[in-house]
């Protein structure tokens, strides 16, 4: 969990075994500034940066931060994957008309239990997106 007011990236990246490469270090921005991101925000963000940066870079960078678990993916139904810092385990709500993204703290660990249970599955990971309206949209 990270105090993202007033990070140090660099030290950040270390810590996750990653260099403090210029580019890790401006994907880490663009995420702390936009919250969440898709690859093709990012490449725009990325290419006032560095103009001869591909999009393959970008995504090896992802993957490398990825493995890492510096950076975690939120898969939107229906919509590209974006990226946002690690933090503490949360949900997510999607506006269906704007696509808008909020984090939300909600108690899973029963639904958690009731799945299990039914299921006989052992969960090990869960990944919760509710989709609604938000109320700048309403």
């Amino acid at each position: 969990m990270y105090n993202f007011n007033m990070i140090d990236f660099t030290n950040e990246l270390r810590i996750h075994n990653l260099k403090a490469t210029p580019q890790r270090l401006a994907i880490s921005d663009a995420m702390q500034t936009h919250g969440h991101i898709n690859i093709d925000a990012l490449y725009t963000i990325m290419l006032k940066k560095f103009n001869s940066i591909s999009l393959a870079t970008i995504y090896k960078n992802i993957n490398l931060m990825l493995e890492n678990s510096f950076i975690q993916e939120v898969k939107l139904p229906q919509n590209k994957s974006v990226y946002e810092l690690t933090k503490e385990v949360h949900s997510h709500l999607v506006c269906q008309k704007c696509n808008k993204i909020l984090d939300i703290n909600l108690e899973l660990q029963t639904i958690l239990n009731e799945a299990q249970a039914q299921s006989d599955f052992k969960i090990s990971k869960s990944n919760l997106v509710l989709s609604g309206i938000c109320k700048k949209c309403q």
